[in-house]
């Protein structure tokens, strides 16, 4: 099933010290800038697109919940690849995750729909088209463009208002595993930044450094 989606890529980012801040904050954690749309006025209370998990602050693992995916949609990854990727990483980097969420998509979120999230403890990874065709009604931006070419993605013109984002099973596995999955969990890492754009350039640079570089030529 394809869809027809606003390309917007205005979204809140998420809270800064996710272990330290996140009770404080359960009622009003911003968005990722993966958000491609959602709530973009600053002025409006937050309304929060995701299932609260209490930090637990206990040391133990992660745990990854399974929600289905939606009529139409698949989930990209298995709990097993997401294990697989983080494992690969510095164990101090997990070290603050408590869950990984497979969310469901419902018709409130495709007016808003994500690739990932992070809020509190947690990362939220959503599902794609069964097809692996996303449909838009803009153009993509030139780092849009750059960021889905450089994971396999490939933007086709189809008509004078309707451009799709098409990508392959090991283009996306890419994308989710290398891209998605290491750029929120850098968000969660990051207790340094405040600012919108600070902690959005250094999720940006993280995922680079630990998702992008450190698999060319092995995925």
């Amino acid at each position: 099933m394809r869809r027809s989606r606003i390309l917007n890529l205005k979204g809140r980012i998420a809270t800064t010290n996710p272990v330290a801040r996140a009770k404080s904050v359960a009622w009003a954690a911003p968005m990722s800038k993966r958000s491609r749309g959602g709530q973009t006025n600053e002025r409006l209370p937050f309304i929060p697109p995701e299932d609260w998990h209490e930090p637990r602050e206990d040391g133990k693992d992660y745990r990854i919940i399974v929600q289905p995916a939606g009529e139409g949609f698949r989930h990209v990854l298995t709990p097993d690849e997401v294990r697989r990727r983080l494992n690969q990483l510095p164990s101090h980097f997990t070290r603050g995750l408590e869950v990984v969420q497979f969310s469901r998509m419902t018709r409130k979120k495709q007016s808003f729909p994500c690739y990932g999230m992070q809020w509190g403890t947690a990362i939220y990874l959503y599902p794609i088209e069964c097809s692996l065709i996303e449909s838009y009604h803009v153009p993509p931006k030139p780092n849009q463009a750059n960021e889905a070419r450089m994971y396999g993605g490939r933007w086709v013109q189809q008509a004078a208002d309707e451009w799709s984002l098409i990508w392959t099973e090991a283009a996306i596995k890419d994308f989710y595993l290398n891209n998605i999955l290491i750029h929120e969990l850098g968000h969660l890492l990051d207790d340094r930044n405040s600012r919108q754009i600070d902690r959005e350039r250094y999720a940006e640079w993280f995922a680079i450094e630990y998702g992008y570089r450190p698999t060319r030529g092995r995925c």
